[in-house]
């Protein structure tokens, strides 16, 4: 394994994050903040608690996973997506760094930035509202699993666009509804059957419902499954980058 062009890479990426702090880390830290601000004024006034537990501590959760989501795929897509846009994607190619190599230092590097970011936010939220983590080591699991799942998403979208509008699509119109939709803010059980039935299908459920339990020992959805989900989803980000780059698509033309 070529350990030094890992760490070079990596490294890189990570410079990048300190040259653009206010856009990487201030700007979400402070987006989060307002939602605790907005939600937990407007709604937590009329709903005090949800299966027992404070409303500003339920959406804690459901908060950090809304920018856990959105970042990984953020900074793993323009990581990769910028050596496409500039043509320094085809020396990085033909140098002696194998597939898992160049895949590892991006996402590795994009997972690293949004863990650090989620635990921003978790150190914020407790300024608004009371915090206990029941599970901290599962907390820590499903946080990196997640920004690794998703930093692998970001990757395969950078490698697939083919403009800077592009890379915007999935999150907008797909990431950010699916979060929104998936329990972020409240209790899938407050929903009638029918729409619990449908809200199943949301694969973002599982992995906010996990990681609220979590926090609160407890879950619209079983520990197992929220687990065995996001390993899934893991998985198939995988596989679907290995035959991108055994295929060559969207990287040769």
């Amino acid at each position: 394994m070529n350990l030094h062009a890992i760490r070079a890479i990596y490294r890189f990426e990570m410079a990048r994050t300190r040259r653009t702090l206010m856009q990487s880390i201030i700007s979400p830290v402070i987006s989060t903040s307002l939602y605790f601000v907005v939600f937990g004024a407007a709604i937590g006034s009329r709903v005090q608690e949800v299966d027992g537990i404070s409303y500003g501590a339920f959406i804690v959760p459901g908060l950090i996973m809304l920018s856990l989501l959105t970042q990984s795929i953020s900074n793993a897509s323009f990581g990769i997506y910028f050596p496409k846009f500039t043509g320094t994607i085809y020396e990085l190619l033909s140098a002696p760094v194998s597939s898992f190599e160049v895949v590892l230092s991006y996402v590795g590097a994009a997972a690293s930035k949004s863990i650090i970011l989620g635990l921003i936010i978790l150190a914020t939220a407790g300024l608004f509202v009371p915090l206990h983590v029941e599970h901290p080591l599962w907390m820590l699991l499903f946080l990196v699993l997640t920004a690794v799942t998703f930093s692998l998403v970001g990757f395969i979208i950078g490698l697939w666009a083919e403009s800077f509008e592009q890379l915007q699509v999935v999150p907008l119109l797909i990431i950010t509804p699916l979060t929104f939709l998936g329990g972020s803010f409240y209790s899938i059980k407050m929903l009638p059957p029918v729409w619990q039935t449908i809200s199943l299908f949301n694969p973002v459920v599982y992995l906010i419902s996990g990681f609220r339990w979590c926090f609160h020992g407890q879950a619209d959805v079983g520990l197992g499954v929220s687990l065995a989900m996001t390993l899934g989803f893991t998985a198939v980000s995988l596989l679907i980058v290995a035959w991108i780059f055994k295929t060559g698509y969207k990287l040769k033309r």
